[in-house]
């Protein structure tokens, strides 16, 4: 039917258009070479970016590391006073002076107890110091450890920080099939015909076999007659439906205002567009040829870039997002 039909019965002599070169359609007309290489892809509504929260300065780090940091501290800190307490260097030993106030408090035998060690490790760790510092070998062999520690992780810290608070932050739900695969909440959809239904009615890789069961199942159906209803769809769903397509559209869709969608992951597949003649037809030799004239002279991509980037109206560049 379409466009194959009107070639197969002879009521056209060629069809240039967005049409994918596939087994089904090879066995009843001719292809030229691609002319443009593309892949079915995901796209979903853009999400809200993200703007720094109270807690924002925690980001640059992940979790576990904050929780490393945590023990680390508290086992400097423990070890510090073992050390401190086994080395004699550490003891004030000295005679009490004859000439100090007698009704003075006497020094503590050891500046390191359990809360003056974890002062001194906290001090370290914000660069700010202390007002006693380890006399013994080994406390200072403890000590430089920490200092050379902190002195790495605030260094990381403080080359990550400034971007986490500047830029604005988009967190996608969905970042490749294999997500959508195993997550229940977002529905996700095919046009009702064509190759990307066809390329998943056909696989046999498990990822993609589970996303069918999942779409030929699923109610309300999830596959749209066109892919203006499936954009729609995915605008109106507050992100909760992608629509898988062919990258070309994707992307040209991307740039186009109200710019609320985008490509998410990488393409799932790899095909391409050609233009179709009848089978046996005198012009399939020469649209090879003028397909790969263009494709050698580099006006293929010159003219991609020119009407899906150069004209965009989203002010982003080209490429998978």
């Amino acid at each position: 039917n379409g466009m194959v039909g009107e070639l197969v019965y002879g009521r056209a002599d060629i069809a240039v258009a967005p049409l994918t070169i596939t087994l089904v359609r090879e066995e009843v007309i001719d292809f030229s070479k691609p002319f443009m290489s593309l892949g079915i892809s995901i796209m979903i509504k853009k999400p809200q970016k993200s703007k720094p929260g109270v807690f924002s300065f925690l980001d640059p780090l992940a979790y576990e590391i904050w929780m490393c940091i945590v023990f680390a501290y508290i086992g400097v800190s423990v070890v510090l006073f073992l050390v401190s307490r086994f080395s004699p260097y550490e003891w004030n030993l000295e005679e009490q002076d004859e000439t100090k106030d007698p009704q003075t408090p006497p020094d503590p035998p050891n500046d390191f107890g359990i809360f003056n060690s974890l002062w001194f490790s906290l001090g370290a760790f914000m660069q700010q110091g202390c007002d006693i510092s380890p006399r013994s070998l080994s406390g200072r062999i403890v000590g430089g450890v920490w200092w050379f520690f902190t002195l790495i992780i605030i260094s990381s810290y403080t080359a990550n920080l400034a971007a986490f608070l500047t830029v604005e932050r988009m967190v996608s739900p969905i970042e490749s099939a294999e997500d959508l695969a195993k997550q229940t909440e977002i529905a996700y959809g095919t046009l009702d015909s064509g190759s990307t239904k066809e390329f998943f009615r056909r696989s046999k890789i498990a990822v993609y076999e589970k996303m069918w069961s999942y779409m030929k199942s699923a109610e309300p159906s999830v596959f749209v007659k066109t892919t203006p209803d499936g954009v729609a769809r995915v605008r109106k769903s507050k992100g909760k439906f992608a629509f898988l397509l062919e990258s070309t559209m994707n992307e040209y869709i991307e740039q186009r205002k109200p710019c609320d969608t985008m490509k998410v992951g990488g393409n799932l597949d790899s095909k391409g567009y050609g233009v179709a003649t009848p089978k046996g037809s005198a012009l399939g030799n020469a649209v090879n040829l003028a397909v790969l004239k263009l494709n050698e002279q580099g006006l293929l991509d010159k003219l991609k870039n020119k009407w899906w980037y150069d004209k965009g109206e989203c002010g982003s560049g080209g490429g998978d997002s």
